[in-house]
């Protein structure tokens, strides 16, 4: 076997790689239009960043962080029952020494029943009052703020430095795959053609 042979497949490796290599730095580079022949060349991620910036920004406010998600765990029963020793622990304090010290007076008249008592209706009204309180927050919030359009704002204003940084830092084991990949399929076609020389 001729040595031209067996630089077959080391060759379509290396090009299977090189060609791989070459696709995935086109995904960010160049990272402005250039005019190449009459054809103009743009990395995929520069030119379409407005578009990926707004399907983020609708993927992140419908699917990842809605509102009415925030709000179900905000207003859950079980959750307001947590901060309830909180707010009791406030009341008492607040039964027993603010009281006495802005209405003395008033402060004399209750005793320890008449202060567990007054907590009890606090509290029981409290927890009637936090989950409307909340609803009402969440919506006035919704209304505030855009969660789309923020992250639409933000993404599309990344450099294309910073995008390809944050991309190829979450995808760099995938694109070293695709590599490796393309060489192996290089090689694979490179005995392909070896074996086909011998055969003819």
């Amino acid at each position: 076997m001729s040595y031209s042979l067996i630089l077959i497949p080391l060759i379509s490796a290396f090009i299977g790689w090189f060609t791989n290599w070459i696709a995935i730095k086109m995904l960010f580079h160049p990272r402005e239009p250039r005019k190449i022949l009459g054809i103009t060349f743009q990395g995929i991620f520069p030119k379409r960043q407005q578009q990926f910036a707004e399907k983020l920004g609708k993927l992140v406010s419908e699917e990842l962080l809605s509102f009415s998600d925030i709000e179900e765990k905000i207003t859950d029963p079980k959750n307001i029952q947590q901060l309830m020793p909180l707010v009791e622990e406030h009341i008492d304090q607040f039964l027993r020494k603010k009281l006495a010290e802005e209405m003395p007076i008033i402060s004399m008249f209750i005793g320890e029943n008449t202060i567990q008592q007054l907590k009890s209706v606090f509290l029981k009204e409290l927890e009637t009052l936090f989950p409307l309180i909340m609803q009402r927050y969440m919506g006035n919030l919704q209304q505030q703020l855009d969660l789309e359009r923020i992250v639409v704002e933000k993404v599309a204003g990344f450099s294309t430095d910073k995008l390809e940084s944050i991309l190829v830092s979450i995808m760099s084991k995938e694109f070293r795959f695709i590599e490796i990949l393309g060489a192996i399929l290089g090689f694979i076609i490179g005995l392909l053609q070896v074996f086909i020389s011998l055969l003819s």
